[in-house]
């Protein structure tokens, strides 16, 4: 809650906040501390950095809370040990880091740039990223963006498994579904499910990597498309499409022609993530969601969320029945509909 001037001002100052803690999770800083503690000319010696400079970003991380410390040496303090360090892996934090410095070079001179009629990117004259591209052309980018989001999503595959209804489904399409997280667990679960995730090529060659770390990857294969350009296979009992956020009639036609008949399409999101693609009128939402919608207006200045109405009332045009959501009390949001 903002209610003071020292909360605005700590507010206006957190922009530099966030980059000094963003460059301690890509430099690998919590890590090397965790592992050996440093008193500040070894850091700033160690990472190339000038003394001066380190010593203060080091004194902001401790004032964050992020570092302690001990005989004179800096070691992560226990709320990094909880929240960092024991909670994803440092490839995960790090790409992660990487994401968010890239996607925020436009706050850059906001203020004077806030007014453009279209793309705030295009006003400063830099180019947005477009994590497609890069990942179609960088395997090794699609390697670290598939493994990231095949940690992030561990747990909502695991509360997926015990929320979604699969009677009658023997074969399953995962569409976007990256790294498989998702059908892997279900898999696990289901012993006479088959699943068939459809991504990009470069996604789609990690999946398989994971895939073949598992017990399972002999019922899930990886069929590599641009889904918005390129046909989709068919023989569907079940569609899910999990935190992808494309809903577009001509999407929605294709997936019906994928689908067996009697077979249902599933639209799963967390109106509570900072990522998610719909805005449903009962919940509140969160600070990061509100963030996100923020940061893609600076792109496409009329960017709204897509409303559970707004899906419902395209999947019924494109031939869909028996539509209806089901909203759980943590934020998740399930539409259903079937062919």
């Amino acid at each position: 809650m903002t209610e003071t001037v020292q909360d605005i001002e700590k507010i206006l100052r957190m922009y530099l906040a966030s980059a000094a803690v963003g460059t301690a999770l890509e430099l690998g800083l919590f890590w090397q501390l965790e592992e050996k503690p440093m008193g500040e000319k070894e850091i700033s010696r160690i990472l190339n950095i000038p003394y001066d400079r380190c010593r203060s970003w080091l004194q902001l991380l401790a004032k964050l809370d992020l570092l302690e410390l001990q005989d004179k040496r800096f070691v992560p303090s226990i709320f990094a040990r909880t929240a960092i360090l024991e909670a994803y892996s440092q490839e995960t934090w790090t790409f992660l880091a990487q994401e968010i410095r890239e996607q925020y070079q436009v706050v850059n001179n906001l203020a004077l740039n806030i007014s453009h009629p279209e793309s705030v990117w295009v006003a400063q004259r830099i180019q947005p990223p477009n994590y497609i591209t890069l990942m179609k052309n960088d395997p090794r980018r699609a390697e670290r963006f598939t493994r990231m989001l095949y940690e992030l999503h561990q747990p909502l595959a695991e509360k997926l498994v015990n929320i979604l209804d699969l009677t009658n489904v023997g074969k399953l399409m995962d569409l976007g579904g990256g790294s498989g997280v998702v059908s892997l667990a279900l898999l696990e679960h289901h012993k006479n499910l088959n699943a068939v995730v459809v991504d990009i090529e470069n996604v789609c060659n990690t999946g398989r990597k994971i895939a073949n770390e598992t017990q399972v990857a002999d019922r899930i294969t990886y069929h590599p498309a641009d889904f918005i350009q390129n046909p989709l296979p068919s023989g569907f009992d079940m569609i899910i499409e999990c935190d992808v956020g494309v809903y577009n009639q001509t999407l929605f036609h294709k997936l019906f022609d994928s689908l067996n008949t009697g077979g249902r399409f599933m639209i799963i999101s967390n109106t509570n993530e900072q990522g998610a693609w719909l805005t449903y009128p009962k919940s509140e939402s969160s600070l990061l969601r509100i963030l996100n919608a923020f940061l893609s207006s600076l792109t496409t200045p009329r960017f709204v969320s897509s409303t559970i109405d707004d899906i419902k009332s395209l999947l019924t045009k494109t031939g869909f029945r028996d539509v209806f959501e089901q909203v759980h009390e943590d934020g998740m949001v399930f539409i259903q509909a079937t062919k």
